[in-house]
């Protein structure tokens, strides 16, 4: 990687990573404001405005907007996070200048028309109601809640069937006016460009973008404690979080190997144990979110209800195990296949976009490949017990538990195994 960065009058940061020897390009804007960004009135409008920003602008119908990038093969999406949103397209080298033309579009001059907002508001509905149609999905907004209870960040990203029925053109306007400011928002492309020539389709196209100050987060508040629902399913599924680690924090890639080594992969302790060995489960595997100043450190499995008592015991067993004693060859292991998801990554044009997003909103600054491998290999046993155990000792656990319980037992009984 050898990306070059330039910021304009208006604060919009333009970044832009050459490959030249693909004949594509993957550009796109990632925003500094996603679902933490909301107060309670407003949960979903991140989500919201992501999709009404492809229903019509000045200049382009919805149609348009689809029919132009796609008459030239190219791809036009969006997702909505947490901590940002971003809108990206993939596109042939020559036609780079549409794809910052429509982006621009879309981001500036939406019209936000009524109409398109009531129909789009049932769009939303349908896909929140399908979310929670989806135990293996929404189980993690229920762990999300529990962890952070009262709070933005352990909000729905897709907001509630009540909070979207209120969302008016007013809401999204406001939206746009208080986060997409210059100072909040990153341009950056990779593939089949010249930083040059982006710096110019910037000036050219992202004139409406205002400068500004970002407004701060409310901070979060672990909580803990448990969500649990009996339902009619086939199957319980158990999600499970600790504390985790800030995003820029020092030991942040030790958290890494460290999960990877207990349920990140076929030869990780949890698939071994708990699949291979006792077949209590198809499905189960550790995850991690790191935010500005917080983050989890979890655990999901899908099990019978039979089962679902044992499969917590086997995770714990191996959370403790895991904080007394770690094998070199486990942990080496590990690093392999963080270190090779990093170079494979970076062989793609919009994997690299999304990793400098992901450097510049964390450290303010794009780690070098070299940079980030040497921290990998810096994590050896030593270093993942001792996350283990800190990760164990942090604070209460958090359970979120949907589907048929049978003997899963109270979760003071489930919490006191972690002890």
């Amino acid at each position: 990687m050898n990306p070059q960065i330039t910021k304009l009058a208006n604060g919009l940061t333009v970044i832009t990573d050459p490959m030249p020897h693909l004949e594509t390009a993957a550009l796109g804007v990632w925003v500094d404001a996603g679902a933490r960004n909301e107060t309670e009135a407003t949960n979903g409008i991140a989500h919201m405005l992501e999709h009404m920003a492809f229903k019509g602008t000045r200049s382009r119908s919805a149609r348009m907007i689809a029919e132009e990038i796609e008459r030239v093969g190219g791809f036009i999406n969006a997702y909505t996070g947490r901590e940002q949103t971003a809108y990206y397209v993939r596109v042939l080298k020559e036609d780079v200048q549409l794809g910052v033309d429509i982006l621009s579009d879309i981001l500036q001059h939406s019209i936000f028309d009524p109409e398109e907002l009531t129909r789009e508001k049932g769009v939303v509905i349908q896909e929140i109601g399908q979310a929670e149609d989806t135990p293996d999905d929404i189980i993690f907004d229920h762990l999300q809640a529990t962890a952070f209870p009262g709070q933005a960040l352990g909000r729905p990203i897709l907001g509630t069937e009540k909070h979207v029925r209120s969302f008016t053109r007013d809401t999204l306007i406001n939206q746009i006016k208080d986060h997409y400011i210059g100072q909040s928002m990153l341009l950056i492309s990779a593939g089949a460009v010249v930083h040059e020539n982006m710096v110019a389709l910037a000036e050219k196209y992202f004139t409406k973008v205002q400068p500004g100050v970002a407004s701060k987060v409310e901070a979060a508040r672990y909580g803990g404690g448990e969500f649990r629902a009996e339902d009619d399913l086939e199957q319980a599924h158990l999600a499970l979080a600790f504390p985790g680690f800030k995003a820029d924090d020092d030991d942040i890639f030790a958290v890494q190997v460290y999960s990877t080594v207990l349920g990140g992969g076929m030869s990780s302790r949890l698939f071994q144990e708990a699949r291979e060995k006792r077949g209590l489960c198809y499905s189960v595997h550790t995850f991690g979110a790191s935010y500005r100043e917080t983050g989890l450190l979890g655990i999901y499995a899908g099990t019978s209800a039979a089962d679902a008592a044992e499969l917590v015991d086997v995770i714990a067993g191996e959370m403790k195990s895991l904080a007394t004693e770690a094998g070199e060859d486990e942990v080496a292991r590990a690093r392999a296949q963080i270190k090779s998801g990093l170079l494979m990554g970076l062989e793609q044009a919009s994997s690299r976009c999304e990793q400098i997003a992901a450097h510049m909103f964390t450290y303010g600054r794009i780690l070098g490949t070299r940079e980030l491998i040497d921290k990998i290999e810096a994590v050896d046993a030593k270093a993942v017990t001792r996350i283990a155990g800190k990760i164990l000792s942090k604070a209460s656990l958090s359970l979120a538990a949907l589907g048929p319980m049978g003997a899963l037992g109270s979760y003071d009984r489930i919490a006191q195994r972690f002890a």
